[in-house]
């Protein structure tokens, strides 16, 4: 979705008879389609093709031909069963950048496993990490894993183009959750390997910095955070506690964690005194980084998320107006004035048939018929 807003051509390739499982996974539903389908497919033309018939694997190794980029996320070795693996394909097309998106790698002991995004959050220990510091481990609501990997697939095909305008050729690139997971993990994942000090759950907290967290107002929560002693400083300014600033228990961040326990609670007593927004005019140009932590209204609702364009609004034939998330990043004299609206199954089979591969009428009817291919009605 992101090569597509940034202006590329992609072309989503489906199972005539479902589609995407992604389409089912609701409620809630706009018209036939799942909110969920509709937040991550913009910029996107769907064929319908079967994969398992030769007629459908001989459509995708045309498209191949006449492509850039082939991304798939099969269990490894699938595609290859269907003559559609990178091997099969890169001698016919040896431009072409292949990317490959599993749940552990293309090889290995794992290779042949179903992912899920949840899975390899669980197995990279993410799930290990999250939730109340008392309690059970805790899905991070939005799939944070297989976003991650979207990003990096995107980063490395990108490379892949700059590679390929410099020698001519493609490559294989291999992307899997669990790396990605493994990847993200970050500092947490040094304290471990380069101090041998095991993670464990902060709830809102962080491990090396204190304070860094979440805290109860009178009428609810703010969240804050000191990532150095001159933000503490201003921090305790705010809060009418500056002795705490010059106590030998909390004049560095090593001391502040080490006395965490007491420090928290005294910061606590102070919070849960006012409202939240009697919290934020007291912080608001302090310089000190605070803020709400809001649900879906207010996040919808916030000055700066619309001051930033965040709503993208596109027609869609099926499920009217449809209101999503926008592109994160914006660019200076290049902006994509229009974006299109997800696809239904199948919309765009006869196009891309007739004018990227000469099909004929005739001859997608026929393979319509067959089953190798489905074509939306007009």
């Amino acid at each position: 979705m992101i090569l597509g807003d940034l202006g590329a051509e992609v072309i989503k390739v489906e199972r005539p008879d479902t589609g995407d499982d992604t389409r089912s996974w609701g409620p809630p539903f706009c018209g036939t389609e799942s909110a969920y389908f509709l937040s991550v497919n913009r910029n996107k033309k769907s064929i319908a093709v079967n994969l398992k018939d030769p007629n459908g694997a001989k459509i995708i190794k045309q498209l191949a031909e006449k492509s850039d980029v082939l991304v798939e996320n099969y269990l490894p070795g699938k595609l290859d069963e269907m003559g559609l693996g990178y091997h099969h394909l890169k001698d016919s097309s040896p431009h072409l950048i292949y990317c490959s998106v599993t749940g552990y790698g293309s090889d290995g002991p794992y290779a042949k496993r179903a992912g899920y995004d949840v899975i390899a959050a669980a197995m990279g220990g993410l799930l290990h990490i999250t939730g109340p510091e008392d309690g059970d481990p805790v899905r991070v609501g939005v799939a944070m894993t297989d976003l991650a990997t979207g990003l990096m697939a995107h980063g490395a095909i990108m490379a892949a183009l700059l590679q390929r305008h410099r020698t001519g050729t493609g490559q294989h690139i291999d992307c899997n959750l669990l790396s990605t997971q493994v990847a993200c993990i970050s500092h947490i994942a040094a304290n471990y390997l380069m101090a041998g000090q095991e993670a464990r759950r902060w709830g809102t907290g962080h491990e090396s910095i204190v304070p860094y967290q979440a805290f109860k107002t009178s009428d609810g929560h703010l969240i804050v955070g000191a990532g150095n002693n001159n933000l503490f400083k201003t921090l305790c300014k705010v809060l009418e506690l500056d002795h705490l600033a010059d106590d030998p228990l909390y004049t560095s961040n090593q001391l502040r964690v080490e006395n965490r326990k007491q420090l928290i609670a005294t910061l606590a007593e102070r919070f849960s005194e006012k409202t939240t927004d009697e919290w934020f005019a007291a912080f608001e140009g302090s310089g000190f980084p605070y803020g709400p932590i809001n649900n879906m209204e207010q996040v919808f609702s916030n000055p700066q998320v619309l001051h930033n364009k965040m709503i993208l609004e596109m027609d869609h034939p099926g499920a009217g107006t449809v209101r999503v998330p926008g592109p994160a990043v914006k660019y200076t004299g290049s902006e994509r004035e229009t974006h299109l609206p997800p696809p239904t199954l199948g919309q765009h089979t006869a196009e891309v048939l007739g004018n990227l591969l000469q099909y004929t009428e005739k001859e997608m009817q026929d393979l319509s018929k067959i089953g190798a291919i489905r074509i939306q009605d007009s």
